[in-house]
């Protein structure tokens, strides 16, 4: 540094020169000290240093060429399971262990703890070459194939994963390669049993009885499939959930043959379609008896998972639509119910006994959205939940029941067999009976006295119609880190080295068009993003309540001009299916788009 001179005044040179004759004299005595200045006020905090992984998507894993990715769970060990759901059959590219993803396939990325994976995270690559877009690609682990559609594990299942037999004469009905959910139920160190749901008409759910070695690497010791004729078979058995009281839960989805604005297809029992429709498989799963369409579109719980014989019921309580999942919160009351379907609903319900779903009140969520906003990457909504009606699996199923041995033989051109429009809307005006078929009621009902079957037969009508939100387009998977939501809720210390405050229940959303994007009722988004969907959240509130969704992240501008997949970009979310929460708070997204090879994603929220 220069130095720079000095300039002195002559006043002020005069005084310096008297202090300086000053200082030799004596000096006197100390003077006693003075009493202390008050404090000062404290400073600003200053602002948190930015997290540099917070807010940016990691590319965990591909899968090949055709498939989605479903079935993400991760254990309490981190062991992070998913499946590659019908990928393409024409892919030919064996992987290290000899494997080719041609058919459905269940696996596990092996020999990896995702509870402790490095601060810095690195990306798996996008696939470029045959060999890369016809495998798994992964960032961390190996992916390790715990069974394919159609394997015997040496005559432990002879009848093969995934395959679906008739209930009388065992009559292979499909071989299916759409495995889907997975839900872990951990017996010991190492051990457990991987449930796992296989999506088709009819459906089905798995057990692999697995061991983990030292090195992290699996073997399947057992396996079955479970046995669902107890309540009349299964379908479309997609994404699902296990209970805080361990036990798993199945979604049965696009079963339910309706839309926003009617009820049940009365296609059902037309004789015509029967050889030209999926819905044929379920004729053929119950012959010779018909099969009643009011008997499936509900969420199943495997209760006694770990015994030799699982037994399966059917909450009828939870309502009947396209269910995707059913997140039950701590206190195994509350429950949160996503509608996969164009015209969707988000539904809860709220147990009257905990760890009890047989018996509760169903509500369905009215939104409003926030005034000035349609972009999706920042418009959220307020929520209001409005009561539908309470109802038991046993007084439901005597409902359901009535429509038992309806065949083929009854089906009339233009006429239904199930219930109408006008019988929803004969429930929601407070009608004392049901209208007469020449009024437009159904036949089975027709001048009968008033109850509340409309609420869990045609759950998503009913709650349209009492004012509830129906515009929700592909409304996946719903969920939350339970640990996470008690210690928020509660107060119960349950994540080491973090005061939890907040919790949230995330919604995956596909696509972000049609009734979301119409300009009509309560939710009307623009359509930048479209097709390439995003990712929402709901702060959890006293009881477990919900009052607000709010966007977290949201796939790329849609460009339309494009085609393919380049109508979402590579590097960001392209129509997110589901989504699983980590006990540190980042999520796990699995996507179900038009990728070449659709992506696992890590997202690390701002603030979570």
């Amino acid at each position: 540094m220069e130095h720079k001179k000095i300039k002195m005044s002559a006043l002020a040179l005069s005084v310096l020169l008297a202090l300086t004759a000053c200082s030799d004299g004596d000096d006197g005595a100390q003077g006693s000290t003075g009493a202390a200045g008050q404090n000062g006020t404290d400073g600003l905090d200053g602002t948190n240093g930015s997290d540099g992984s917070a807010g940016k998507l990691t590319r965990l894993a591909t899968v090949p060429t055709g498939a989605e990715v479903t079935g993400i769970f991760l254990s309490q060990e981190g062991d992070l399971f998913f499946n590659a759901q019908h990928p393409s059959d024409s892919n030919t590219v064996t992987n290290a262990a000899g494997k080719t993803f041609h058919t459905g396939t269940v696996g596990v990325l092996a020999g990896v703890n995702f509870n402790n994976l490095p601060e810095t995270l690195i990306d798996s690559p996008v696939p470029v070459s045959d060999a890369e877009r016809q495998t798994v690609m992964s960032a961390y682990g190996q992916y390790q194939v715990l069974g394919q559609t159609g394997d015997t594990y040496e005559g432990k299942l002879p009848k093969g994963l995934g395959h679906i037999y008739s209930m009388v004469g065992d009559e292979l009905i499909l071989e299916n390669d759409m495995p889907d959910f997975n839900g872990f139920i951990q017996t010991g160190a190492g051990k457990g049993y991987l449930f796992t749901n296989w999506e088709m008409y009819p459906g089905g759910m798995s057990r692999m009885a697995l061991e983990k070695d030292n090195q992290g690497s699996w073997t399947v010791t057992d396996a079955m499939m479970l046995d669902f004729d107890g309540v009349k078979g299964t379908a479309a058995n997609c994404f699902g959930s296990v209970t805080p009281w361990n036990t798993p839960l199945t979604s049965e989805e696009w079963i339910v043959n309706s839309k926003v604005d009617t009820t049940t297809h009365p296609d059902w029992n037309n004789p015509a379609v029967m050889n030209t429709d999926i819905i044929g498989y379920m004729w053929q799963l119950t012959a010779p008896d018909a099969p009643n369409p009011y008997r499936y579109g509900y969420i199943a719980e495997v209760q006694n998972p770990t015994s030799n014989e699982p037994m399966v019921v059917k909450h009828y309580a939870l309502g009947r639509f396209e269910h995707e999942n059913a997140t039950v919160m701590p206190d195994g009351k509350t429950v949160y119910l996503s509608q996969d379907d164009t015209g969707g609903v988000l539904f809860k319900f709220v147990a009257d006994t905990p760890e009890d779903l047989s018996a509760g009140t169903l509500y369905g969520a009215k939104l409003t959205q926030d005034v000035g906003q349609n972009d999706p990457a920042t418009t959220g909504f307020d929520v209001a939940w409005i009561e539908l009606g309470h109802g038991d699996n046993a007084m439901i199923e005597a409902w359901i029941a009535d429509f038992d041995g309806i065949g083929t033989d009854q089906y009339v051109e233009g006429e239904t067999s199930y219930m109408t429009m006008a019988d929803v809307e004969a429930w929601a005006n407070g009608a004392a009976t049901y209208p007469t078929v020449a009024n437009g009621g159904g036949k089975v009902t027709a001048g009968e006295p008033m109850d509340n079957r409309a609420v869990f037969l045609e759950s998503r009508q009913a709650a349209r119609l009492k004012g509830a939100t129906a515009e929700w387009r592909k409304l996946e998977g719903i969920s939350i880190n339970t640990k996470r939501a008690q210690e928020a809720i509660e107060g119960v210390n349950t994540i080491d080295g973090e005061d939890v405050r907040d919790a949230y229940v995330y919604l995956a959303i596909a696509d972000l068009d049609n009734t979301l994007i119409d300009n009509e009722g309560d939710i009307q988004l623009s359509s930048r993003v479209k097709d390439c969907g995003g990712v929402y959240r709901a702060k959890l509130e006293e009881g477990y309540n919900i009052s607000r969704i709010e966007p977290l992240v949201m796939g790329s501008t849609y460009r339309s001009s494009l085609s393919g997949a380049a109508r979402c970009d590579v590097d960001q979310l392209s129509q997110p299916d589901n989504v699983i929460v980590m006990d540190d708070g980042r999520i796990i997204i699995g996507e179900d788009g038009f990728q070449e090879n659709n992506t696992l994603w890590l997202y690390e929220p701002v603030k979570k």
